[in-house]
This record gives structure tokens, C-alpha cells and sequence, in this order.
């Protein structure tokens, strides 16, 4: 058996994901979830909802993130982790609210929250830790002791998250036709997200335009693009781009689309395209269909050859990464000294989001943080 690590002083980890419909019926009702307080109607939420009937009502989010759970006990057990595991969903079952609910009656005291979400950004990591204030704060109307939770760092450099994405560019490199393959471009892509959102991501005067944000994403993209330099010898161009806008057409949101930037690839006579997800932790419903359905549409038509990448998903690394992130937090908490890992020029992201980190337009508190009302 191997050397027991410790957790201390924590005594359960809880995944935390988006949450998806698991089949036809379940589309709207989920969607009106997702959208609550915005009012609108449901006939527009059914047009929206297409891209999931699409894939018979069902997002693999879901199925992904049981994939997940399970390598993540697994690489537990194996390395002598003693620390239970549990799931619960923003926006469809199992509901985060119903799944601290259980928490708590199990005892658990202090619970480490790993969101699947990489990077800095309100929707990517202070929406997540809104929604833990909002669960904590029902469960103390309930009469329930709400068990304090922290939330692991961002993961966006760490190897585990880097590496088998530099594995799946390659593999995809390796899959174009041999005469368009040393001239391929790679388009990494993330969600965009309004600019205001990404410019109080973290301050611009700090990260540049685009805030935390956009540099979080040209530090992996460029890591990734320096090694499949490194382990082929070609140097492919790249750029950072984005997919799954869903606001008003008035309103900024970072670009260029992923579409967009295939028809000006195709136009100044770029051969081939590796699109590569690295704002994504999973193949879920925006990658299968505004990559592999829509981008790869767009390509077909303008008989520009793509490959798309896989992201991490349950990749056994990630599983590693996710234990030495535990493990890491756990001895900071107990006062010890840690060196954080993480590769490129930005270094470990903070353990503790500060006060006004990420912001929404109107204020709401926010668990696992500096300012959070459940210290």
C-alpha cells in the first residue's frame, strides 16, 4: 500500500461542474435553469435548446464528469488519498445545493471544491463560488451548520492540465493529410465571454486587455505551442480564438469566432487547421457542437481540412493534478511550506480570490474567498 497523504484539514472533495440535460425532456427545464431571472421566453429557450435535440436532448457533460469522479477516486485509492468524493451540478442534478445537503449530514466539516472551470473569469470561478454562498446559505435557513469550503486554485498551468492537451495537438497534427501537415495553423479556442467580463477577470492594468482572462489562455496556448515546436521541429502559427458567444448583439465580446477566423485562415492560404479547446475541460455539449459541428461545417465548405483536439476530460494526469492540488492546499492550510507547481510566465494562481475579484453586475456574495460570509 502506499503512503498515506494528507488531506488535513479537509475531509471531502466536492466536484463541482455546470450540469447538462440528460435527455429531450429535461432540455428546456435545464435551460430555464441556466437562464433564470433574465425572462426569457420559453419558445426562445426551445430554439436554443436545438443544439442539444440535436444529440437526442443529452449533453455528455454529465457522462464526462462521472468518467471524472471515477478516475479521480481511482488515483486516490492508488496513491493512498483518503478523502471521499462528491458531485454536484449549478444548474441540473445532482444539484449543488441537494449534494452539501448530504455533505453535511455525512459530517463533512471542510471541503475542498475543485469547479471544472481552468481560468480566472466571473462565469468561470466567481459565479461557481456565488452559487456555494447561495447552497450554504439555504442549508442554514434549513437549520443546517454549513461545513466551510475552499475552492482549489486556478489549474490552467499546472502539468497535469498542459501536458495531455500537448498530446492531443500532436495527435491531431499527426492526423492531416501529410501535405498540408508542416504548414497547419492551430486555432486555440476558448468560450468568449463579454470584454468587460474579461477585463475585470483581473486588472488590465496588471494582465493587459482582456484582463487575467486573455493571458491566462496566450500563456497555455503558447506553452503548448512551444512544445509540439520542440517535439516536431515546426514552429506552426497560432492564434487564440473563440467560440460560444450567446449575448446581445450590441454588447462586446472577445474575438475572433472560431468561424471567422477559418474563413480568413482559408483565405490567406493557410492549409489546414488544428482547432484545439483549451478553454474546456471536457468534450461537452459547446465543443461537440460549436466545434465539431458548426467550425467543422464552416471548413468543409470552404475545403479548408481541421482536425480538432481533444481536451483533458479524465485523462489520468489530470486525476494527478487534481491530487497534488489537494494535497498542496492542505499543507498551506496547516501552515506549512509548498511550492506550488506550475509551468509558464505566470506562476501559481492565488489560493484565496480576493475582495472584487471578478465582479458581477450586481453585487451577491460569494463563498470561498476573501470576502466570503462563510470564513
Amino acid at each position: 500500500m502506499p503512503d498515506a497523504l494528507d488531506a488535513t484539514p479537509y475531509d471531502a472533495l466536492l466536484l463541482l461542474s455546470f450540469g447538462g440535460p440528460e435527455g429531450p425532456d429535461d432540455v428546456v427545464p435545464f435551460l430555464e435553469n441556466v437562464t433564470r431571472g433574465r425572462g426569457i421566453p420559453k419558445e426562445r429557450l426551445k430554439e436554443v435548446g436545438q443544439h442539444y435535440f440535436l444529440f437526442g436532448g443529452v449533453s455528455p457533460i454529465n457522462d464526462q464528469n462521472r468518467a471524472l469522479l471515477d478516475a479521480l477516486r481511482k488515483d486516490f485509492a492508488e496513491h493512498g488519498l483518503d478523502l471521499p468524493v462528491y458531485w454536484g451540478n449549478r444548474n441540473w442534478a445532482p444539484y449543488l445545493t441537494d449534494t452539501l445537503r448530504e455533505m453535511a449530514a455525512d459530517g463533512r466539516r471542510r471541503i475542498l471544491v475543485l469547479a471544472t472551470s481552468a481560468y480566472a473569469s466571473y462565469s468561470g470561478c466567481r459565479q461557481y463560488r456565488e452559487n456555494l454562498a447561495d447552497a450554504l446559505a439555504t442549508l442554514e435557513a434549513e437549520g443546517t451548520e454549513p461545513p466551510r469550503v475552499d475552492k482549489l486554485r486556478h489549474y490552467f498551468n499546472h502539468p497535469g492540465f498542459v501536458e495531455p492537451m500537448i498530446d492531443g495537438v500532436l495527435r491531431s497534427l499527426a492526423d492531416l493529410p501529410e501535405d498540408v501537415r508542416a504548414g497547419a495553423h492551430i486555432a486555440f479556442t476558448t468560450h468568449s465571454i463579454p470584454t468587460s467580463a474579461a477585463d475585470t477577470s483581473g486588472p488590465v492594468e496588471v494582465h493587459g486587455e482582456g484582463g487575467a482572462y486573455v493571458e491566462q489562455h496566450l500563456d497555455v496556448a503558447q506553452l503548448i505551442a512551444d512544445a509540439v515546436r520542440e517535439r516536431t521541429g515546426i514552429d506552426h502559427p497560432w492564434r487564440l480564438v473563440y467560440q460560444s458567444r450567446s449575448g446581445a448583439p450590441h454588447i462586446p465580446w472577445l474575438e475572433p469566432d472560431i468561424c471567422d477566423h477559418l474563413e480568413a485562415a482559408h483565405t490567406q492560404g493557410v492549409p489546414a487547421v488544428v482547432m484545439a479547446p483549451i478553454g474546456f475541460v471536457s468534450d461537452h455539449m459547446e465543443v461537440l457542437y460549436d466545434l465539431d459541428t458548426e467550425a467543422k461545417a464552416k471548413a468543409e465548405e470552404l475545403g479548408l481540412p481541421v482536425r480538432r483536439s481533444a481536451t483533458v476530460g479524465a485523462d489520468p494526469r489530470f486525476a494527478a493534478a487534481v491530487r497534488e492540488l489537494i494535497t498542496e492546499r492542505a499543507t498551506v492550510e496547516r501552515g506549512q511550506e509548498v511550492t506550488p507547481c506550475a509551468l509558464g510566465a505566470l506562476g501559481p494562481s492565488h489560493n484565496l480570490c480576493p475582495v472584487g475579484c471578478c465582479p458581477a453586475r450586481a453585487p451577491h456574495p460569494a463563498a470561498a474567498g476573501a470576502d466570503s460570509p462563510y470564513a
